[in-house]
């Protein structure tokens, strides 16, 4: 994981600065907190925010599934479900399994990108629950490689090593 402090961070109400106060009633279970409906959903429904990419390329965030390809069962499981979010999501754009490392993954892996926040919405609480034993990176694509694969990543299950090394090169190339 990149040094957070590495990094500068916005407010995180930037944009609601001159909202009133909202309200601190409880509702009826006791620990849940009211908070008023204003008739419009977030635009995060509809669009990822800045800066993550809401084109297509490569567009939102990506899924890499991880496995030991060492292990027989685990080489197994992950062609498994590799067919399963084919069938189920032929929509994601689904790249072949890589049966070794590649680039800065150091296990192999197949990926998958969603592309909108409906797709996110569908296919990762499937992902938390079909995963089985395969790790998954999680992170969304921006202009910052380096940060998207290590501050701004999300695991599902275990965390197996990156190489940031290779990030912090290919970064370098692109005079970022």
């Amino acid at each position: 994981m990149a040094d957070p402090s590495l990094y500068t961070y916005p407010s995180p109400l930037a944009g609601y600065e001159n909202e009133p106060p909202l309200p601190t009633t409880l509702n009826s279970d006791s620990r849940s907190v009211y908070n008023p409906e204003t008739g419009k959903l977030s635009a995060a429904y509809e669009k990822f925010p800045e800066p993550i990419d809401n084109g297509q390329n490569p567009g939102g965030f990506d899924a890499h599934v991880y496995f030991y390809q060492n292990n027989p069962e685990q080489v197994q499981f992950a062609k498994e479900l590799w067919e399963r979010v084919r069938r189920e999501f032929p929509e994601l754009r689904i790249y072949k399994i890589f049966d070794k490392p590649l680039g800065p993954h150091t296990l192999a892996m197949f990926e998958v990108n969603i592309l909108t926040p409906t797709q996110f919405g569908a296919f990762i609480p499937w992902l938390v629950i079909n995963r089985g034993p395969l790790s998954v990176l999680l992170h969304p694509n921006t202009n910052d490689p380096l940060r998207d694969h290590t501050q701004r990543a999300t695991w599902l299950g275990r965390e197996v090593p990156v190489d940031t090394g290779l990030l912090r090169q290919s970064f370098q190339k692109a005079g970022m």
